[in-house]
């Protein structure tokens, strides 16, 4: 399947200077690639995307640290490998035509996915934090995201089925709404479990003619995620 072709946007005139210069930045996309991220298009988002921006400026200079960082209201940043790793366990077979993202957070993985897909619908509960990462996205005239202040146990039913379903908080128990959401053949990729023990899984909604749905599960490694909440805030 041909990818999308990528959106304008003005991402690479953010490119920073000393701490998060094109030299740090590279120096992180290496350390990917040494712990196993292959793709070269993610690895690309993960150079150009600037991480900077989407940090408090007291933590800019930790930005291209591969770790997750403190954005405020309880929430983080996930760190750099697990965004790729998502992503590229997102469009591993085959690029997604509509992606549902749960947990916009500060919009960090939003851009990173946005090129490598036709459209993404994000969803965050915290009303603050969803207006930050608009006004992020529209600096970076990302144009193929669109945001709802809402509840992620809910998905979004309107833009449903969704070729791939992203989750960026950790539930107990993935919401049987969510593979009701996703569309045959679809991925979703999620972090599930208590803390502390938390797997990244990805599962794969195939249907079989006399079975009728069934769901592939793959753990894909140990991860640490913030608990997935109800409700908004």
């Amino acid at each position: 399947m041909k990818p999308p072709a990528p959106p304008k946007n003005n991402i690479a005139s953010r490119a920073g200077i000393g701490m998060t210069s094109a030299r740090t930045r590279e120096r992180l996309v290496q350390r990917l690639r040494d712990q196993g991220i292959v793709n070269a298009a993610v690895l690309d988002q993960i150079r150009n995307v600037p991480r900077h921006l989407f940090v408090d400026e007291a933590l800019a200079t930790r930005a291209y640290e591969d770790t997750a960082l403190p954005i405020g209201h309880g929430q983080t940043i996930s760190q750099p490998f697990v965004v790729a790793r998502m992503t590229e366990a997102m469009i591993e077979a085959g690029t997604p035509g509509k992606v549902l993202e749960i947990g916009t957070g500060c919009g960090y993985q939003t851009a990173v996915m946005s090129p490598l897909v036709r459209f993404v619908y994000s969803i965050e509960r915290i009303g603050a934090l969803q207006e930050r990462a608009r006004q992020r996205l529209r600096e970076l005239n990302i144009s193929n995201v669109h945001l709802r202040h809402g509840d992620g146990f809910q998905g979004w039913s309107g833009h449903a089925p969704y070729d791939a379903i992203l989750m960026a908080a950790a539930p107990l128990a993935i919401p049987d709404v969510l593979f009701q959401q996703l569309a045959p053949g679809g991925r979703l990729i999620a972090p599930v479990g208590p803390e502390g023990r938390q797997q990244l899984v990805r599962i794969t909604r195939r249907v079989d003619e006399r079975r009728g749905d069934e769901f592939h599960k793959e753990t894909l490694g140990l991860v640490s995620f913030v608990p997935l909440l109800k409700g908004l805030n």
